[in-house]
Formats: structure tokens, sequence, C-alpha cells
């Protein structure tokens, strides 16, 4: 019979033994924030595309009619209802390989610069890092964001503006033109510098625009936080309600303000950089100067002319928007890369 020095000597764990435990997850680095940056905005901005595409063509057919004829369309329903009687319902969405691709670039762009531009801002030692941006600093990091934007995205909105708008010859609508030989064409005819003819609008509607873009969705999602804080009834609570990321109904809405914000604010930048892009390729009137064509446009039709089809794009702004943010904090938040 074993002696009870034996039977612990026989039952002890070995000190070499594994001992069950919860490894932490690998530290972060920029690296794999970068690449969330350019996987998830892609994924955001092609879920976005396929649900504005149809009243982006309206809004640039309604923008882009010639000054010198009278108007082809009354307004977004008109062209709705004559883009669908002459092409049927897929021909609104005439040309998404090119914007399916250009919104995968231009989302991840988007989100990959805007925090280049927080690492900025800590880098400058204008805020502690670690410590949360304040919202004026995220308007800028926004503005920062769209700047560098603009040109990845003017090559891109100019082969997608030379399709979605029918060229017409003898009153005839012509063929509609595809991507390869629209590209071809603008090099032969403009060369390499004629991509990016419209950025100067791009520009200002994207440093503009992503300002309030990413500006007011983080306004909106400060306020609605501040809403759910103060409506906890202990302390318990509270802390559940600033670890849980918001409600989706207030994620909704917190992305629809910064779509509708991004597309009014700046409007008048995004018709006149439509009307440079849809003249056909090789005229003279693609030369004109940003300057020129907003003169142009308001001896034709006033400060109206600047907002045709803005309502039609802040609608169509509000759903896209929402959805881009929800995909993108969705897959940051459940699918985050380590």
């Amino acid at each position: 019979m074993a002696s009870p020095t034996q039977v612990e000597v026989k039952h002890q764990v070995p000190l070499s033994a594994p001992v069950p435990s919860h490894l932490p997850l690998r530290p972060r680095t920029a690296a794999m924030e970068a690449v969330e940056d350019l996987v998830y905005g892609s994924v955001a901005g092609i879920v976005g595309k396929y649900i504005e595409y149809p009243f982006d063509t309206v809004k640039v057919r309604l923008q882009s009619q010639p000054d010198n004829l009278p108007p082809r369309y009354k307004g977004p329903l008109d062209c709705f209802r004559k883009s669908i009687r002459a092409d049927g319902v897929l021909g609104l969405y005439r040309g998404i390989s090119a914007p399916l691709f250009g919104a995968a670039l231009e989302t991840s762009s988007l989100f990959f610069f805007e925090r280049v531009g927080r690492e900025t801002i800590y880098r400058a030692g204008l805020c502690p890092r670690g410590d949360p941006l304040p919202l004026p600093a995220l308007w800028f990091t926004g503005a920062f964001s769209g700047v560098f934007t603009s040109f990845i995205l003017t090559p891109i909105e100019l082969v997608k503006c030379k399709i979605q708008v029918p060229e017409t010859e003898g009153g005839v609508v012509k063929a509609p033109l595809k991507p390869i030989p629209v590209i071809r064409d603008i090099f032969r005819h403009h060369g390499i510098m004629g991509f990016w003819h419209g950025q100067l609008g791009t520009l200002i509607r994207e440093a503009g625009g992503c300002a309030a873009w990413f500006g007011s969705k983080e306004t909106t999602t400060k306020i609605l936080r501040d809403f759910n804080e103060r409506s906890a009834t202990s302390h318990a609570e509270l802390e559940h309600i600033r670890a849980e990321p918001l409600p989706l109904w207030q994620q909704a809405l917190a992305g629809a303000s910064a779509g509708m914000s991004y597309n009014f604010l700046f409007f008048p930048a995004d018709t006149v950089k439509s009307r440079m892009q849809t003249t056909p390729i090789g005229e003279s009137a693609s030369k004109r100067t940003f300057a020129q064509e907003t003169a142009a446009l308001w001896n034709q039709a006033g400060l109206r002319g600047f907002y045709r089809g803005c309502g039609i794009t802040v609608l169509r702004s509000a759903p896209s928007s929402a959805f881009i943010f929800m995909v993108y904090d969705g897959l940051k938040t459940y699918l985050p890369m380590q």
C-alpha cells in the first residue's frame, strides 16, 4: 500500500504541464488597421453603390443638360420615366462596372486617408495619442481624406459620366459607350492629363463634402450616445451603454445624416464638374475651365441651375451612406483582423 507521501507525489501536476488559459490577442498594428480600411471600405462602397447608382445616373443626366437647348427633363421623376422608357430599368445601371470599382477604391481611400489624418494630428502633438479626437479635429480629418481621394476619384468619375449620359448625333441617341473605348478615346484626344478634367470640382466637393461626411457622422453619433447615456438609470447600465455600439437604427441615422450633409453642402461644385465631364470626347467645350463652366451655367440658369438633381441626390445618399457606415463599422467590430 502506498504511503500518503507517495500518493501526493503521484497526483502532483508536473511544473512543465500546460495550464489552460485565455491567451491575449496579438496587439493590432497600423498595417492591420490599414488593411481593414482598404478591405472593409471596399465592401461597404460596393454595397452603397448598388443602392445609389440609378439615382446617380438620373442626377448626372439632370446636371449635364446642354445650356444652348431647352431642358430635356422637367425633373427627377420625368428623367426616371424617360430613361426607363428608352433603356429599361437596366439602363439606369449603365456603366456600373467602372463605378463599382470606383466605389470600392473611393470608400476604402476615404477611410484609409481619414486614418492617416488622425495619425497626422497625433504626430503633430495636437492631441495626446490614445485620447479620442475632438469633433473639430474629426471634421479636419474628413477634409484631409477628401483632398487625397479626389485625385484618385476624378478619372473614375470622368469615365462614369461619359457612359451615364448618352451621346446624340443628329437628334438620334448613339449606342451606349463602354469603359475601355472611353478610356482609349480620352487618352488619344487629351493625353494622360485628360483623365483629370474636372479635378478642381472634385477637389472642392470631396474636401468640403468629406469634412461634412465624417464630421456629421461623428457629431450625430456623439449626440445620440450622450442621449443614451443620460437615459441610464444605474452605473451598471451606463457602463453597458458605453461599452456597446449604438443601436442599429441610431447607426443608420448617423450614417444618413453624413450622406445628406456631404451631398447638399457642396452640390454646386459637383454640378459644374459633371457638366465638364459629360462633354463629348474631343470637343472644344471639354477645354472649358471650372470658372468658365461656372459662368456658362450661371448665365444659362442662374443659381437654380447649380442645384439640378440636388433633391434626388440628397434622397438617395441617406440610405446609401447609412449602409456604408453600418457595413464598415460592423465588419470592423465583429470581424477584426488579427
